[in-house]
């Protein structure tokens, strides 16, 4: 049996407006070896059925939480089961560009990274593209990742023995922030590939997408991880400034 370079991650909740074309976009990578562990957190609508359609194709598995236990604790599920050397996460509300495992892969095993991510073009929730284009560093420390997180869950590719020493938590909070951070104050940095190789779907209702919740949130991180009031605030000023001119 060929091994995996790449175990796919997809967290599922009600997803079947999009989880197709999200699967399609898996299923579309070439050159990598892949598997695609799709873990639903117990959905209510007729996404299973429609991932059934996948489940022909061994490198595609599936479970299904006995309850809702949140998108951090789906994820780590997921890692849990996978058996690649790298985790790329996707979220079943994105998708990819054909050749993004492939061009993630290259990079990280050049430069023997333990953490990368890739830029991204927005799309609406029809998911109609809408030509914003989101870049990101060739490099990324600590540092700099505490000024804003340039890092989006769906276009990360992280080491697998790395994603299972710091697991997501904080679902109240932005869990994959306080990942990338935690993985950051041990290694040196992370990589991005500044190609828009990940679609990100803009839904109305969700965490990123309430500015304001959002802002508490990431001010929520900060001190989570530690930092004091006035540092916390120090860095929060970084992201306010970051967040506006991002969607200018």
């Amino acid at each position: 049996m060929e091994s995996v370079e790449v175990s796919v991650v997809i967290p599922v909740y009600n997803c079947e407006k999009y989880i197709e074309e999200c699967l399609d976009s898996v299923a579309g990578q070439k050159k990598v070896s892949w598997e695609c562990i799709i873990v639903d957190d117990h959905s209510t609508d007729n996404t299973s059925a429609l991932i059934e359609g996948y489940l022909a194709d061994s490198r595609f598995s599936y479970v299904k939480n006995d309850n809702n236990r949140g998108v951090a604790a789906s994820r780590n599920r997921g890692v849990s089961l996978a058996k690649g050397k790298y985790i790329a996460f996707l979220d079943g509300d994105d998708y990819w560009a054909e050749d993004k495992l492939d061009k993630q892969y290259t990079l990280m095993e050049s430069k023997n990274a333990v953490l990368s991510s890739t830029g991204r073009e927005l799309m609406d929730d029809k998911g109609t593209l809408s030509g914003n284009i989101i870049g990101i560093p060739a490099e990324i420390t600590y540092s700099k990742l505490l000024k804003g997180n340039v890092l989006n869950t769906s276009g990360v590719m992280v080491r697998r023995d790395v994603a299972l020493k710091y697991p997501m938590v904080g679902d109240h909070l932005h869990e994959d922030y306080i990942m990338w951070l935690s993985i950051l104050k041990e290694y040196d940095k992370a990589y991005g590939i500044n190609e828009p190789l990940l679609k990100y779907r803009v839904v109305k209702g969700s965490k990123s997408a309430n500015k304001i919740k959002s802002a508490k949130m990431t001010y929520g991180v900060y001190r989570y991880i530690g930092l004091s009031r006035l540092k916390a605030f120090y860095y929060f000023c970084f992201y306010m400034v970051k967040g506006v001119l991002k969607y200018m």
